[in-house]
């Protein structure tokens, strides 16, 4: 089944965009997947194309209008998620990516301005979704952000399928550090382990190098791997309690 990407925009010339190259734009030629998007601007029903106005309520900055949204979303609508990218939305992460990439597809809209009417997103019952704590200019790097992390997973897109489950968020850890040619450069040597041979001792030493970067780097993530250890694990880490 072809997975379905839809983006709701005022700028539809920003899609594909690099989604357009390496492994989604490949993807996308072999129809893995299909990406559309629709001009919010081309819903507006005033000689102007007017798409937003200001708030009730006053303030700084325009607001996006319901009556042109609803009707751009209700042109997608069918069995997809419906997503609005916002920094106020739950953060993205790598199960949520999971999710979706394991659907029929989804709608992204993007908003501009200082975002769009309430009611939309009540009525459409739209998932807000971030992708970091900081703003951008509008939803549409943010929905590049969201798409190549989903397209990358769909069957068939990653040469080996077994690296992603090596990846940073899949263990719920970060990902452990990469070494390859030349063993020795510039002073600095391959850790020995890894030119060991020997498998089991390299599974242990990266868990413990994933462990000891989580822990110092993201201590939300390590309080979190704790937490869901099985009675009795325990933490290979350096320093872990």
């Amino acid at each position: 089944m072809t997975w379905r990407a839809s983006v709701v925009t005022l700028f539809p010339e920003m899609f594909p965009g690099p989604l357009g190259l390496s492994l989604a734009g490949r993807a996308l030629e072999r129809g893995v997947w299909t990406l559309g998007a629709e001009n919010i601007r081309a819903h507006a029903t005033d000689r102007h194309r007017t798409v937003d106005d200001t708030p009730f309520g006053g303030g700084a900055g325009m607001v996006m209008r319901p009556d042109v949204l609803d009707t751009a979303l209700g042109a997608l609508a069918d069995d997809r998620p419906m997503l609005y990218l916002t920094p106020r939305g739950r953060p993205l992460t790598q199960a949520t990516v999971r999710r979706l990439a394991s659907g029929p597809g989804v709608v992204l809209l993007c908003g501009r301005y200082e975002g769009i009417d309430q009611r939309v997103i009540e009525s459409r019952q739209l998932e807000e979704v971030s992708v970091g704590d900081y703003v951008l200019s509008g939803g549409e790097p943010a929905a590049l952000v969201l798409l190549d992390a989903c397209v990358r997973l769909l069957p068939g897109v990653m040469g080996a399928a077994e690296s992603a489950d090596e990846e940073s968020f899949s263990s719920g850890l970060l990902e452990y550090p990469h070494y390859t040619r030349p063993a020795e450069w510039q002073g600095r040597s391959v850790p020995d382990v890894l030119l060991s041979g020997h498998h089991a001792e390299v599974a242990a030493w990266r868990r413990r190098a994933a462990e000891q970067i989580t822990r110092e780097r993201r201590p939300d993530l390590w309080a979190a791997y704790l937490a869901a250890m099985p009675a009795g694990a325990v933490a290979t880490a350096p320093g872990a309690p």
